[in-house]
């Protein structure tokens, strides 16, 4: 079960019961982002679905884009773990293999997490792909964009792993990053449903290439 922030809710649970309302609502919310869309997802349908009253519902989310908010950093949350739990155990000989496997396993929640084709870390998509909902580029945070807060997270396991000094060109360079990585692997996913691989390799190449620059030398 995945925790999900307090400052995404309208009131934190406090019982492993409303906890696991909360996540029955979340669960419900991704596989009707997959069947119907943003656009006709409703907040009465999710909680009918998710078996809680509709009191309930608002007792924890303010509307439906309070409930994408926090699939959004639920789903963030997930592709962190999976990342992190991969490097526990995998010898890596060079940063650039963090760079496939970050790849990868986004590639892959793509593929296989409900709801993650339409809403990964806030953007919502109106097919995989795109094109985007206009609004919706600071679902995490009202003043930054989504991606700033997905490099701004990468950046913590890179300077774990990596030892890298921490300052503004990192961030940048992990920012352009992430920026570049999210078209190119857009573009993929509208090439083909489940990516196209050749296309998800550009991806890595463009990546590596970029950060080299700026990793390489540390």
């Amino acid at each position: 079960m995945t925790n999900v922030s307090g400052g995404t809710l309208r009131r934190r649970p406090a019982q492993r019961r409303s906890l696991e309302r909360v996540e029955r609502m979340l669960d419900e919310c991704a596989r009707l982002l997959d069947e119907v869309g943003y656009e006709a997802l409703t907040t009465k349908e999710v909680a009918r679905r998710a078996e809680v009253p509709i009191g309930t519902f608002y007792q924890f989310f303010s509307d439906k884009h309070g409930l994408v908010r926090a699939l959004a950093l639920r789903n963030l949350e997930a592709f962190l773990n999976r990342i992190t739990g991969k490097l526990a155990t995998a010898r890596l000989s060079d940063w650039t293999e963090m760079v496939d496997l970050s790849i990868d396993e986004f590639v892959a929640m793509k593929r296989s997490t409900p709801g993650f084709a339409v809403v990964d870390f806030g953007e919502v998509l109106v097919a995989p792909g795109g094109p985007a909902i206009k609004g919706t580029e600071r679902m995490l945070d009202a003043a930054l964009e989504n991606n700033v807060i997905v490099a701004d997270r990468l950046r913590g396991i890179t300077v774990e792993l990596l030892g890298v000094p921490i300052g503004p060109d990192l961030d940048r360079a992990l920012f352009v990053a992430v920026e570049a990585a999210d078209a190119v692997l857009k573009l993929a996913f509208r090439s083909r449903s489940d990516g196209d691989p050749e296309l998800i390799a550009e991806c890595k190449h463009l990546v590596r290439r970029y950060l080299s620059a700026h990793l390489s030398r540390n």
